[in-house]
């Protein structure tokens, strides 16, 4: 298996199972509060697509946007609805497939200037695929909390 197929493969798993797993989650799930400190199912995916955006502009040699200040991010008022939230999702993750499918096999491993330092290509884009599995796992814990139990990746 090349390193693209490989990364791709990851990244549509990823993509695939987070998309399963907001479309589980009732209307109510996207803005609710758990507690002072929590993050509501609408900011985490807020979070997700701007974490895809700013490192698919890096990695397509684009001027990335400044990275908000002020910790945790929170989703915009108009983007806390499930249709809402889910079309953006699938908005950046048409972007971010269609930016990994764009490059070739040398280009993957190409030298790049992050926020956090030298990295390339590829491990941008398994980066990519570790955080939206990784916030995967926070759908599946607020799931739990709202009384779902089930698995609802196919």
């Amino acid at each position: 298996m090349t390193h693209k197929e490989s990364v791709l493969a990851r990244l549509n798993w990823a993509f695939s199972s987070f998309g399963q797993d907001l479309a589980a989650l009732p209307e109510e799930a996207f803005d609710k509060n758990f507690g002072e400190k929590t993050r509501t199912v609408a900011d985490i995916v807020y979070e997700v697509n701007l974490v895809n955006d700013h490192i698919g502009m890096t990695i397509r040699d684009e001027d990335p946007f400044e990275w908000p200040e002020g910790g945790w991010l929170v989703a915009p008022e108009a983007e806390k609805t499930k249709d809402v939230v889910i079309a953006n999702f699938e908005k950046s993750r048409a972007k971010t497939m269609e930016t990994a499918e764009s490059f070739s096999e040398e280009d993957l491993l190409k030298k790049i200037q992050t926020d956090q330092g030298e990295s390339n290509i590829l491990g941008q884009l398994y980066f990519m695929a570790w955080h939206v599995g990784y916030h995967s796992g926070q759908l599946n814990y607020i799931q739990t909390l709202i009384g779902d139990d089930g698995w609802h990746w196919s």
